[in-house]
């Protein structure tokens, strides 16, 4: 069984912006780089980001636990660290599921 992903890559975004409002391509790669820095230093700094009517992205501690490889059963530790989990805004929700054709 093969899984197939369609992530979208920073270049698609640069991409997207460049063809919706014309900006040059160089000024739009800074200007989603920023964001994407900003984004950063602020989980970093805060432990929380939020966008309106978009999410919240939040720095979470996890704890250490034991683990299982499933291929081999092998028990090991987990060890602690940190996670970003994200938050869907219900405007957001809304405006995907009104999308989505049933």
């Amino acid at each position: 069984m093969t899984i197939s992903r369609n992530n979208t890559q920073k270049k698609d975004i640069i991409n997207n912006i460049f063809n919706e409002l014309g900006l040059p391509k160089n000024y739009t790669a800074k200007l989603v780089d920023d964001l994407i820095t900003t984004l950063i230093s602020n989980i970093i700094n805060q432990n929380i980001f939020k966008v309106k009517n978009f999410g919240t992205f939040t720095l979470k501690r996890k704890t250490k636990r034991m683990g299982r490889n499933p291929k081999n059963q092998i028990n090991h530790e987990i060890s602690e660290r940190n996670v970003v989990a994200f938050k869907v805004a219900a405007e957001l929700n809304k405006r995907v599921n009104n999308y989505v054709e049933k």
